[in-house]
């Protein structure tokens, strides 16, 4: 099983829902999470670069996007086909652009998030 570290953004309702689900799915907690807005948190690269994409290493190699979601999903047996196809260049390049136009929107899923936490009953 390969090393992989996952960089996100703990101050993000998305995020947050997305770092979750992929915790539970992680059962042999093959994967190291770091929360970049904890005040120790190791950062490779600029914290701003880590959070306006998401980022993970994979063996040593810094991959950002669509390439860093791969590496994540394929240290989790349930999702770990998805990541093998990813390995294909042409499935990269597809899953680049759908997580750039996801970057597009983020912010207005990011403003819904928080409105539904909000209103959730405590």
């Amino acid at each position: 099983m390969s090393e992989l570290t996952v960089w996100y953004d703990g101050g993000c309702p998305l995020c947050r829902r997305e770092i979750a689900m992929m915790r539970r799915l992680d059962t042999a907690q093959a994967i190291h999470f770091i929360d970049v807005d904890d005040a120790s948190a190791d950062c490779p690269i600029d914290r701003g670069d880590l959070l306006a994409r998401f980022h993970a290493r994979e063996d040593g190699t810094l991959l950002s996007g669509a390439a860093a979601f791969a590496a994540m999903w394929r240290a989790i047996p349930r999702l770990r086909p998805l990541g093998l196809a990813a390995r294909n260049g042409a499935v990269l390049w597809v899953l680049e652009r759908a997580y750039r136009q996801f970057l597009r929107i983020r912010p207005r899923l990011q403003a819904l998030a928080l409105r539904a936490d909000s209103s959730a009953p405590v």
